[in-house]
């Protein structure tokens, strides 16, 4: 299997040893995005609304360097600092979806690179 790595500058690069990206047989796996603005990767001000949108909008610019959209996302993680956060995030992440939402998971962490409040790592299906 050949491996090939999957990068955008419409997306925040990479802030470690991590591709944004790595697609594998039929698969894409994509890092978690926090809510960098790509152009000058400083974290998006505001709270957790403005933070949700514009790591769904990293998603969907790291998705489409892969050829992708949201309606490709077969599995998602979000990280949050507070679940209290989740009515809200919910929201937000459920309007980028239509058809068939993919498998989720959601946890509290005790803290996110550069002080996000929201993390999203996934998985697509190129099929």
């Amino acid at each position: 299997m050949v491996l090939k790595k999957i990068e955008t500058d419409k997306a925040p690069a990479a802030i470690g040893p991590y591709s944004q990206g790595v697609a594998a047989g039929e698969f894409v796996f994509f890092s978690g995005q926090i809510p960098l603005i790509p152009e000058t990767g400083e974290l998006v001000p505001g709270g957790i609304e403005p933070q949700t949108r514009q790591v769904m909008n990293n998603m969907g610019a790291a998705l489409a360097a892969a050829g992708l959209d949201f309606s490709r996302v077969v599995k998602t993680t979000i990280f949050l600092v507070d679940l209290a956060d989740f009515a809200v995030v919910n929201g937000i992440y459920g309007g980028f979806f239509t058809g068939i939402y993919p498998g989720r998971s959601t946890v509290q962490v005790a803290a996110l690179p550069k002080g996000a409040r929201i993390e999203i790592e996934w998985v697509a299906y190129k099929g």
